[in-house]
């Protein structure tokens, strides 16, 4: 982990302009600084940064952050690689703290592994363009194969010579681990002697998500039959082949952009792709497709196109794994290379324009593509038929996000067409398939003595619906409760450190007022909120805005940003309309507030008061206004659970009680409400 220290040292060196323009080309206007979002494709610059926020927002796609998030979203960086990559480039000593031993020697490993790999790449980047053999077979090759020399740079690609010991000898003169040297695979042992592993072939470095090289797969080049194709290297502490999608760095923004991941198969796919300018393509190396990978995939897009070979092989390939991917939420099409053409030959035999015209046109769905091939199998087959019947309905009740009931229930309808069978017996087979799952999971959870604690949970979120029934039926002129909470946060965030009336911070006062026991129905709000109140009390000097702009939290950080996105830019018009009238603007303050109000509706239009106003003006209003909705929330929870009470069998004297209680609470909402319509009001 990385020290407290450290990241302090970061957070105070942080330059949000001279970070995000680094990315984007910025344009200073007014305050802010604008430029064309690097998350989408636009035209009209609407990608908005605000140096003294210190967050971002594109008012075309919607995405917003801070320095932090902005490296996360854009490199695809993890919390602590953003981190790394600050303080490299300010210069910062990272200190690391380690909780145990086995944490330390872990990192050491992976620290190691990373060295030689890097210095293994270079060796044959070196290896391919200055030596006899590496120019005559590996760059030759290459070329051959139609790559340009650009993309052979660009992607690291290298050679190793015949020479059985070439690597092995540089690597022990540097000194390099043997240890370390034979986990990378470069390396094997062969009669106690160290030997290269991938001699004769040409070099393919992968790297992780931040371009750290994390192996290598190596493809002979002589006709061998007892060689393998290719050898990839072996699973260690920083290669796993399962979470690994070769090419994923350099795809990473191009399947932002385009919303869309291409995944092929092979290196070569990947490579030819990119040289014709298709750079949102990924490979998963030949093998089936995994969890870890297809969750890999979702963070950059929910989007995934399969473009593999049109043989059985290729549709069988294809197929696998794919239930998995419909559980991601992944919207899954396929296309297929016809003839005996790979990605990688197709695209250099049609050429860029009309691959991507070719993807674009021949997309098929996967479940109906898959319903296809299983009837074309099943023939006339009934007992088949049955099974397809069985195996498609078991597919779609894989897609079980509530957001996509209505793509599962469009599924249903579209198969129960194409196999000729009744639509409410398919849909009643899906369901079975799901209940049988949701069993399965409620066992699961029984046999870990879960269940209590996922009652208490469902009755919590009943209550909450019934509380927000009751709202939503009795009181349709208040904002919805989101709206409402948001408010408290945002006020809190903007005005909690400022004094009021120099007896207590702001946030002291909302405290305060706020009622004992405050409920949020939205958690991420209640974790501010708590956050917020903790630290005021243990250091006030802390909590700051920054502070939870670049909380390491991201759905602190997240909540914060969105909080105090800035919802308009002053206009150029209106700055240089009200310089021009500064001593106008210093008679007005010496009126009375009465006075001042109908001068300004006389003289300049309604329009101006939102200018001269200053936010502090708004303060106390705005904070009583949202504590008094706050304090209607809660006495409208109080107003339920006293009426659920007097449903039940009680004496005389308990009704009293309740009777009362019910007058005095109904007499409270009242008294808040006109505070409210006051207010709303003026």
């Amino acid at each position: 982990m990385i020290s407290q220290n450290t990241i302090q040292q970061i957070l105070g060196r942080l330059d949000i302009t001279d970070v995000i323009g680094g990315f984007v080309k910025l344009k200073k206007r007014g305050t802010n600084y604008l430029g064309l979002c690097p998350f989408h494709n636009e035209k009209t610059p609407s990608f908005t940064v605000s140096p003294t926020k210190e967050i971002y927002k594109c008012f075309g796609c919607g995405r917003s952050g801070n320095t932090i998030s902005f490296l996360m979203e854009h490199e695809k960086y993890s919390y602590v690689e953003s981190l790394k990559w600050l303080a490299n480039k300010y210069g910062i000593e990272i200190e690391e703290t380690f909780a145990t031993d086995e944490e330390m020697q872990q990192m050491l490993a992976a620290d190691g592994l990373y060295i030689i790999n890097s210095f293994a790449q270079q060796f044959f980047t070196k290896m391919l363009y200055e030596t006899e053999e590496g120019k005559d077979i590996g760059l030759s090759y290459l070329k051959e194969r139609g790559f340009r020399e650009e993309i052979i740079s660009r992607f690291q690609l290298g050679y190793s010579p015949e020479q059985k010991d070439a690597f092995s000898k540089e690597a022990l003169q540097k000194q390099f681990n043997r240890e370390v040297l034979l986990k990378t695979g470069i390396v094997v042992l062969r009669n106690e002697q160290l030997v290269d592993n991938y001699r004769g072939r040409i070099i393919f470095p992968v790297h992780n998500h931040s371009g750290k090289v994390l192996g290598f797969g190596a493809r002979i080049l002589k006709s061998n039959d007892k060689a393998p194709k290719y050898i990839n290297t072996p699973e260690n502490e920083i290669y796993v082949k399962s979470k690994i999608l070769y090419g994923a760095y350099f795809a990473r923004q191009a399947i932002d952009k385009a919303d869309e991941c291409l995944l092929v198969e092979g290196y070569t796919d990947v490579i030819s792709l990119h040289q014709a300018g298709i750079e949102n393509v990924v490979a998963s190396g030949g093998t089936s497709l995994t969890q870890d990978q297809l969750r890999l995939i979702k963070k950059y897009s929910a989007n995934l196109t399969i473009v593999y070979d049109g043989d059985a092989a290729g549709v069988k390939a294809a197929l696998r794994g794919m239930d998995m991917a419909l559980e991601e939420g992944l919207n899954v099409k396929l296309v297929l290379i016809p003839g005996n053409e790979d990605p990688d030959s197709y695209v250099n035999k049609i050429g860029a324009t009309a691959f991507r015209e070719f993807i674009q046109s021949k997309k098929k769905d996967f479940i109906l593509f898959q319903l296809e091939v299983a009837l074309n199998d099943a023939g006339k087959d009934s007992n088949k038929k049955a099974e397809v019947v069985n195996q498609i309905a078991e597919t779609i009740s894989k897609i079980n996000k509530a957001e996509d009931f209505t793509k599962q229930q469009d599924y249903i309808k579209q198969c129960s067409e194409i196999l000729k069978i009744d639509e409410s017996g398919l849909h009643a087979l899906v369901n079975k398939f799901i209940h049988n799952r949701v069993s399965t999971l409620e066992k699961k959870i029984h046999s870990e003595n879960m269940r209590s604690e996922q009652e208490n949970v469902f009755d919590e979120n009943s209550r909450k619906a019934a509380v927000t029934n009751y709202e939503d039926s009795t009181f349709s002129l208040l904002f919805k409760d989101e709206l409402q909470e948001r408010e408290i946060a945002r006020i809190l965030l903007e005005h909690g450190l400022k004094d009021r009336a120099g007896q207590q911070l702001m946030a002291e006062y909302i405290f305060s007022e706020m009622p004992e026991v405050t409920i949020f129905d939205n958690p991420d709000i209640q974790k501010l909120i708590s956050t917020y109140k903790e630290i005021l009390n243990d250091n006030r000097n802390k909590v700051t805005k920054n502070f939870f702009i670049y909380h390491p939290d991201i759905s602190l950080s997240s909540l914060a940003v969105s909080l105090l996105n800035f919802p308009y830019e002053e206009s150029e018009h209106w700055r240089r309309e009200f310089s021009q009238a500064s001593g106008y603007q210093e008679k007005l303050f010496e009126l009375k507030y009465e006075d001042f109000i109908k001068t300004v509706t006389e003289e300049r239009d309604n329009k101006l008061i939102s200018f001269l106003k200053t936010e502090e003006d708004k303060t106390h209003i705005e904070i009583d206004s949202a504590l008094n909705y706050l304090k209607l929330r809660k006495i409208r929870r109080m107003l339920i659970e006293n009426q659920a009470d007097l449903e039940k069998p009680h004496s005389t004297e308990e009704y009293e009680v309740l009777h009362q209680t019910h007058y005095h609470l109904k007499k409270m909402e009242m008294e808040l409400t006109r505070k409210l319509g006051t207010v709303i009001l003026h």
